[in-house]
């Protein structure tokens, strides 16, 4: 049954990420995980005797409560084969208790996993932050509630659920906002506006995505009034246009989206924030607010992607443009556009632009059903 093995990093650990997950993962309950990863990945009890190298009576005994486990090694070997970090089982590394290297970890590994998700490795970014987060959150439940260790673990939490929110499908989404919801409380709890602004940027981003636009806007206004510096503010801007233009607000799109334009010459690109970015929102912005063929007059003016501009935006970018082109009835250009959108949404396992294509590739049944196998494909991996 060597199939059955986690191998860590392999792909989106998003099943544990989950609130029933969570739940059971806070009780540190052996029991309860061994039946949760069971049911999870719909294994027989000798499927995980053998995964763990134990006895199925042993294992019956242990799901049952009637044997439980305090060794130190038996633990770090259930988490090691269940895919799991160690900390959500209680046992604590080396370095734990040497305060001044964990935050330098968890630092370096926010950094790193920020990198990846840029770079259109949003699977590699939550392999890295859910153990920190695991990790972060023990020291926590353990006391360890220093003002150092409650930033780092609001940023995790606010950084799991952006990596989260790239690789889930729109059905799942929920989670995503979810993680960037529990870093934003423990955010406004910390004082410390800057943090704050981050978190409610983050998470009525990931609202949008879920589609509680009406929170979404509530959150990304938030944000753009706690914004301290230009780029704070242009990129809370051009989310929160994002956030109407989605939710049909006309005057509030127009208002953000010309706040955006003029953040141009003010603030520093970002991979957020640029002219490729608020010209792609703005075109969104008008389809669906109704103004196609003013939608269609500006595709035409698009600038070139910035150094700054993530693959993700230019998947984005080509997935909108597909739509603006088959509305103007240029069905060749736009099959262009959507097929780049497919292979590029394809190769960086973010099955929710997919749906976006098949959506927006009615009227184009050869695109359609390519998008819908390559979103059968990433769906199956993300649930294996």
């Amino acid at each position: 049954m060597a199939e059955l093995r986690p191998v860590p990093g392999d792909g989106i650990r998003w099943h544990w990420t989950t609130p029933r997950a969570q739940e059971i993962l806070r009780r540190r309950s052996v029991a309860e995980i061994l039946l949760l990863y069971r049911d999870l990945y719909q294994v027989p009890q000798q499927a995980l005797a053998d995964l763990l190298g134990y006895s199925r009576t042993y294992i019956s005994r242990l799901e049952t409560g009637s044997r439980t486990v305090t060794d130190i090694g038996t633990l770090r070997h259930i988490a090691t084969c269940l895919g799991l970090p160690p900390h959500s089982l209680g046992v604590a590394d080396d370095a734990d208790g040497d305060q001044p290297l964990v935050i330098q970890l968890a630092e370096s590994v926010l950094a790193l996993a920020e990198i990846a998700r840029q770079a259109g490795q949003a699977t590699t970014a939550v392999g890295e932050l859910w153990p920190l987060v695991a990790r972060l959150e023990a020291r926590v439940t353990d006391g360890h509630t220093d003002r150092d260790i409650l930033r780092l673990l609001a940023r995790a939490r606010v950084s799991l659920g952006v990596a989260l929110g790239h690789v889930l499908p729109e059905e799942r989404l929920a989670t995503a906002a979810r993680w960037t919801g529990k870093g934003l409380a423990l955010a406004r709890r910390l004082d410390d506006p800057s943090l704050h602004a981050h978190a409610l940027r983050h998470h009525g981003n990931e609202l949008r995505k879920a589609h509680l636009l009406g929170s979404a806007v509530h959150r990304l206004g938030q944000a753009r009034d706690l914004a301290r510096t230009p780029l704070e503010r242009a990129e809370a801007v051009i989310l929160l246009a994002r956030a109407a233009g989605a939710l049909g607000h006309r005057d509030l799109f127009d208002q953000a989206a010309e706040q955006a334009r003029q953040l141009l010459g003010e603030a520093p690109p970002s991979a957020l924030f640029s002219a490729f970015t608020v010209h792609e929102v703005r075109l969104r912005g008008l389809m669906t607010t109704d103004r196609v063929e003013q939608a269609v007059e500006l595709l035409d003016r698009a600038p070139r992607p910035a150094l700054t501009t993530s693959s993700q935006w230019q998947i984005i970018s080509a997935i909108t443009a597909g739509e603006a082109l088959l509305r103007r009835g240029d069905q060749g250009a736009a099959t262009e556009h959507l097929q780049s959108a497919i292979e590029g949404a394809a190769l960086h396992r973010l099955p929710h632009q997919l749906q976006r294509v098949v959506r927006a590739s009615r009227g184009l049944p050869a695109v359609q059903e390519q998008a819908g196998a390559a979103l059968d494909l990433i769906k199956a991996q993300i649930a294996a």
